[in-house]
């Protein structure tokens, strides 16, 4: 695997940004066939950080390069500040970027894949719900999400009592509930489109400990009374990293990897 530290211009921020990427190394059979390495784009799942984190934490929290080295995956990691994914009221257009620029910017600067089946995203806390939110509002781009305790209810009016700084930067008198930030109010929507509808695989766990885990239960819930394709897990754990350490390698193990 090859760790790359990318430091550009996002157009969509008006400022340099960066992002922490895990590349797939290539077999000697691959580098010998330059016409066919010239096609090659990996799949890619875009891990998402959480408030307190910053691009460079899943790397220095767990093991992330070598769990992944074995399923030939490249991973993205972004860094979105404490903006909920979301074009914030008092600060910067985090989820234009994260939804529009950061996909076309990292396939323009790595060999990715472009195709829904190879797309995937996965977080936690914040980014948890970050993950969420891309997959819900574009099921078109990603074939599975997936959430590490994260925060699944932002109407919950709790998050006031939380997170009130940011809460107010990012959303100030905006309404969150029925609009693209409510992950519930997407399940909803989602759940009642055709069958012909493209409907991400969802992944989802929550420790049992966690202050965020009744909110897990309720989203939990919602999906399934929509009939959402949707792996649930809970156990004894906190909204912390041993947790999330042991949590994202079931993530990897659940992915829909096409196989080669």
């Amino acid at each position: 695997m090859a760790l790359i530290q990318c430091n550009f211009y996002a157009e969509s921020l008006g400022l340099s940004t960066t992002m922490s990427v895990i590349l797939p190394e290539q077999t000697k059979t691959q580098i010998g066939l330059t016409n066919v390495v010239h096609s090659l784009r990996h799949p890619t799942l875009y891990l998402l950080h959480g408030l307190s984190d910053d691009h460079t934490t899943w790397i220095r929290r767990t093991s992330i390069e070598r769990y992944a080295a074995a399923l030939g995956i490249a991973i993205v990691m972004p860094q979105v500040d404490r903006s909920f994914y979301a074009d914030m009221v008092h600060g910067n257009r985090y989820w234009t970027f994260i939804s529009e620029e950061l996909p076309r910017v990292a396939q323009s600067f790595f060999p990715l894949s472009e195709a829904r089946e190879d797309n995937f995203v996965a977080g936690l806390s914040m980014g948890g719900y970050g993950a969420f939110k891309l997959a819900l509002n574009h099921p078109d781009r990603f074939a599975a999400a997936a959430s590490l305790s994260g925060a699944m209810d932002l109407t919950d009016p709790r998050c006031l009592t939380w997170w009130p700084e940011v809460y107010q930067l990012v959303f100030g008198n905006q309404k969150v509930e029925g609009s693209n930030s409510d992950l519930l109010h997407l399940v909803s929507t989602l759940g009642s489109t055709t069958d012909a509808v493209q409907k991400p695989k969802l992944f989802q766990c929550c420790g049992t400990e966690d202050y965020l885990y009744d909110q897990n239960v309720l989203f939990r819930d919602t999906c399934k009374k929509v009939g959402l394709d949707l792996t649930y897990e809970e156990g004894p754990g906190d909204h912390n990293w041993e947790y999330w350490d042991q949590q994202i390698q079931q993530v990897l193990r659940w992915l829909p990897l096409r196989k080669s």
